[in-house]
């Protein structure tokens, strides 16, 4: 027999023996089970958490929870009763405070707020001071302005430094523990000090002042509601 039929047999054989491979390949089922596991927790007590300072007029602090400390939503109770009037400016230096306690940095892109009833009338600025102005505390940055986008970073506004994975502290240098505790009536963890400033990329936490700018004409027969996001971003 010649070379080339051995040939062209081994090259038949080697056929025949890919199409059952490939048959065989075709038919092949596979079954992979993975589990998973997440818990959910209070929002003062969450890797990116929220704390309140500043008071409402009802001497409870602005940011707390409806509810129980298991239960309920997270509120702003800025004004109760409604008692600003059209045409006046109220700021609150340090309404909540966003602390990270991830073991990386944590960067705020930008904010949101979409508002349900009413004008939007808020103005929002991230920094450094909670006792501060935004006039006077230089690190101040504008992240919202009366139904319009302020500063915004496909990267960052603001770098929250590394925390520690403890909800009872948050660190003002890194070092430092300052200490968080309970408000058993807003239901909310909280800082009430005004000697440790936040320092974008050093500190775990920032906190957020706001300002209701209501014009002379604003429409007193309406309640003014929204909801506000707050985007953040690792890397």
């Amino acid at each position: 027999m010649c070379d080339g039929m051995k040939i062209g047999k081994r090259l038949i054989l080697i056929g025949v023996i890919l199409i059952v491979l490939s048959m065989t390949m075709a038919t092949q089922y596979v079954t992979t089970r993975i589990t998973y596991r997440y818990n959910l927790v209070h929002p003062s007590e969450a890797d990116v958490r929220f704390i309140g300072s500043d008071f409402s007029s009802d001497n409870i602090r602005i940011l707390r929870i409806s509810g129980t400390n298991a239960s309920g939503s997270m509120n702003l109770e800025l004004r109760i009763g409604g008692n600003l009037s059209a045409g006046q400016n109220k700021t609150y230096t340090a309404v909540f405070g966003i602390v990270n306690e991830e073991d990386y940095a944590i960067n705020i892109t930008h904010f949101q707020v979409d508002h349900i009833s009413g004008e939007d009338y808020m103005q929002i600025w991230l920094h450094g001071n909670m006792s501060r102005l935004k006039e006077t505390d230089g690190t101040a940055v504008k992240v919202w302005d009366k139904g319009a986008m302020g500063d915004t970073n496909a990267s960052s506004v603001w770098v929250l430094g590394p925390g520690n994975h403890n909800s009872q502290d948050m660190s003002a240098d890194g070092v430092a523990q300052l200490a968080t505790p309970w408000d058993d009536t807003a239901h909310v963890r909280y800082y009430s000090e005004d000697d440790d400033d936040a320092t974008s990329g050093t500190s775990d936490f920032v906190w957020v002042q706001i300002s209701i700018d209501a014009p002379a004409n604003a429409d007193t027969s309406t309640s003014y509601t929204g909801t506000i996001w707050v985007f953040t971003r690792t890397g």
